[in-house]
């Protein structure tokens, strides 16, 4: 993979050239992860380091500095900045653990963030992972996001995520909650909040993780070989449906 530098000054890749030195380096052993255990064979064409401001307004509207685009990812390396948006997620309410976990969140926890993109690049999943939203795309958003964190964090700190994302997800629930999950960010207009957006991707994750953890006794074959059963059977029912999780959160 190509590493490409987009930053509008020398000074501000200097700020952030110890981390992106460190997270090029810790990708490659999760690269390797990814190729003996989960079938990455392809990689993206590179990873473009850049800032907040450009990743969202310059390359893209996502609201979130981490994404990928084609076959290019692109990413933040500004820990502070990351805290600061991730805080932002509360919406204001003064939820004071999940405020202090996003304030003093590890670089471990923001690699995971650049980990679970390069996941999306694995032949573990039956749709091609392009950047467009699908139905039923909440299995390989969840599962990216889960495998990154399980491999990458200790277990306190998967743990202490796991359970900020379901204390999130059921205070805002009633507020974001009111559509299934099959249609994941399909009917989004741009002006959707960072909370919005981020609520299916919670809910995908915490799915993925009972669905291993609980469900599967984590036996992550298991789980894949019921996903591909799925697909060949002709996906004649959603896969949440499939799963039995239509009500996971009711």
């Amino acid at each position: 993979m190509k590493q490409i530098y987009a930053f509008e000054s020398q000074e501000e890749y200097m700020k952030h050239q110890d981390t992106i030195e460190k997270f090029s380096e810790k990708l490659k052993t999760y690269q390797q992860v990814l190729e003996e255990k989960y079938a990455l064979a392809t990689l993206p064409k590179g990873i473009v380091w850049t800032s907040e401001n450009l990743a969202t307004t310059f390359f893209s509207e996502v609201p979130v500095p981490a994404y990928t685009e084609g076959d290019v990812i692109y990413i933040s390396p500004d820990l502070s900045a990351w805290r600061r948006l991730l805080a932002e997620q509360v919406e204001g309410l003064n939820i004071s653990e999940v405020e202090d976990f996003f304030a003093h969140c590890s670089d471990d926890c923001l690699f995971t963030i650049l980990a679970q993109e390069l996941t999306h690049h694995a032949n573990l999943f039956v749709e091609e992972f392009d950047g467009e939203r699908k139905l039923n795309t909440w299995f390989e958003e969840g599962m990216c996001n889960y495998l990154s964190r399980k491999h990458l964090l200790d277990n306190s700190e998967f743990k202490e995520l796991t359970n900020i994302e379901v204390e999130l997800v059921e205070i805002f629930k009633d507020k974001y909650g009111q559509h299934s999950l099959d249609e994941l960010e399909s009917n989004f207009p741009q002006s959707s909040s960072l909370t919005h957006r981020m609520f299916d991707y919670w809910r995908s994750y915490l799915i993925v993780e009972f669905l291993v953890e609980v469900r599967a006794n984590n036996d992550l074959d298991w789980i894949f070989s019921e996903y591909n059963n799925w697909d060949r059977a002709g996906r004649t029912v959603p896969l949440l449906q499939y799963f039995e999780m239509e009500n996971f959160f009711n």
